[in-house]
């Protein structure tokens, strides 16, 4: 059973890299077209409006979501079921998020209102697509999935730009309408692409994409209005300050430059956040989304309620609730392999992003971007990208398998963590004055400090259970760390070795040296 699980996730993970290298290729290239359009300040303003999709949906469906794939209370029907407290929820979010957008200074953009009442209904159609994602998420469907995001970005992109390059040729100032259209196709064609390939599912597996009344087959097994499990709506509750502290790390970048930042230093960190976040949202976010359902699976417990009803009347002691020890050999080392790779790759990226990433900048988006301070924005990202692998799969490690009390104790360390953030990016933000710089630096710090608290949490929870899990293992070897220190210092050096033949002379001596030591590696 849990090699079918392994092999299943393998699969749908590499599925959805794969969809989305293909999808992202086809937008990244739109999109480069697009940037020659933009102006940092107006891309500064389609961030706030994306911060507030985002934040409508994460607060109205993650910890349902999260709720559903660590417990199977009920089975797929249950699930679905409590998917539709999201759609309900979603309606007062969005409408409080909305008003209270509009009642701050926010800034003098045409159709920037319009705009975002199109967003408050984008959010509600997206959440119409849940109790399919559900369906999608319980069935390890990552085909549908990779499908259906893959067919979302490639709508979003389109539109965006369509609308875009139509009113430049008109001549009409649209201000973030494009942006606003872009967003509704994304959720328009998630949610129909979803339902579409999951009714068929449904029919043969037993189960509706509507609500249906369930009947406890155990007395554990509790319902509110006959629809909704109570151990699955409880654990839920109890995830949503965590995961409310969650958001405030994972967003709490964008709030804060939002606050501190001027519009071109929106527009700049916008720019390393997309460019930088491409390889997490292509091959990382798959990944993360993959070994977290996996995680939850290898790492269940092995009896259930009845169980230790059938066996408290018999002399046998009951079975324990721990994990088959083979499925936990097996977690830590998926984990550990993970892990493993992400820290040889962070030497990479170490080594010749901060190099590379102004000139590829300069190659796509043309010398506006680089010449307005973007391009060494986006170097100082590169030390970002690598702290993102590893915290997104040590932290779904840690959400799929930490009890209500570790969760709790989690959310404590993280307001923790939202201290040590908002101090840290004050400091680079005002008292150095280092710009959309000093946020990428300030999200390191943020970064290192979860990673932290996520590794020591899987070291303690494989210690108890008798498992190796040795953090030492995952660093790489002392040579490649002496070659990673070295090739910073061999690049400046020779720089401009390949000046007279401008871009492409430059980028063909970091890919030398980069090639180099890759192979290496």
């Amino acid at each position: 059973m849990s090699d079918d699980a392994v092999s299943a996730s393998a699969k749908g993970a590499t599925f959805m890299v794969l969809l989305q290298i293909g999808s992202r290729a086809i937008t990244f290239a739109l999109n480069q077209v697009l940037l020659r359009f933009l102006s940092p300040q107006l891309l500064g303003v389609a961030v706030q409006l994306e911060l507030y999709i985002i934040s409508t949906l994460y607060f109205s469906r993650e910890s349902l979501r999260i709720a559903t794939q660590r417990r199977s209370d009920g089975g797929v029907q249950a699930a679905i079921n409590l998917s539709y407290l999201a759609i309900i929820a979603g309606l007062a979010v969005g409408a409080l998020l909305a008003h209270l957008y509009l009642q701050s200074n926010y800034p003098d953009v045409p159709y920037l209102t319009t705009a975002l009442r199109i967003n408050e209904f984008t959010a509600m159609v997206e959440l119409l697509s849940e109790p399919a994602f559900v369906a999608v998420q319980q069935n390890m469907l990552y085909k549908t999935r990779a499908a259906a995001e893959a067919t979302a970005v490639i709508m979003k992109t389109l539109a965006t730009a369509g609308l875009v390059f139509w009113s430049r040729h008109k001549g009409y100032d649209l201000g973030v309408l494009p942006f606003a259209a872009g967003e509704l196709a994304y959720s328009t064609s998630l949610t129909i692409v979803y339902l579409t390939q999951t009714v068929g599912v449904a029919r043969l597996k037993g189960f509706t994409l509507t609500p249906k009344k369930m009947q406890a087959s155990h007395p554990s097994q509790q319902y509110i209005f006959s629809l909704f499990s109570k151990p699955l709506l409880f654990l839920s509750a109890s995830l949503y300050l965590q995961t409310g502290v969650k958001w405030l790390l994972t967003e709490g970048d964008k709030l804060l430059v939002s606050v501190f930042a001027t519009l071109e230093d929106q527009g700049m960190y916008a720019l390393s956040a997309n460019y930088g976040g491409l390889i997490a949202r292509m091959l990382f976010r798959p990944i993360e989304d993959s070994s977290r359902n996996l995680f939850a699976r290898l790492c269940a417990t092995s009896s259930s309620p009845s169980d230790h009803e059938k066996k408290s009347d018999s002399t046998t002691p009951p079975k324990t609730d721990k994990p088959a020890n083979s499925n936990l050999t097996q977690a830590a080392t998926i984990l550990h392999n993970l892990l493993r790779f992400y820290s040889i790759a962070s030497l990479i990226a170490f080594a010749i992003g901060p190099t590379a990433a102004p000139l590829l900048l300069q190659l796509v988006a043309g010398s506006r971007w680089t010449d307005s301070g973007a391009g060494e924005v986006l170097a100082t990202y590169c030390y970002c990208i690598p702290l993102l692998a590893v915290n997104g799969v040590s932290e779904a490690f840690v959400s799929a398998t930490a009890s209500t009390a570790e969760l709790q104790r989690q959310s404590i360390w993280m307001g923790a963590f939202s201290a040590g953030f908002a101090l840290s990016a004050y400091v680079f933000l005002r008292v150095l004055e280092m710009g959309a710089k000093g946020l990428v630096l300030a999200n390191c710090v943020n970064m290192a400090l979860r990673i932290v608290f996520n590794l020591s949490f899987a070291t303690a929870y494989f210690g108890r259970q008798g498992v190796t899990f040795r953090l030492v293992d995952i660093l790489p070897n002392v040579y490649a760390v002496g070659a990673a220190a070295v090739v910073p210092s061999l690049l400046a050096r020779t720089k401009g070795t390949l000046g007279r033949y401008g871009l492409l002379g430059e980028l063909v001596r970091v890919g030398v040296v980069g090639g180099a030591f890759a192979g290496f590696m």
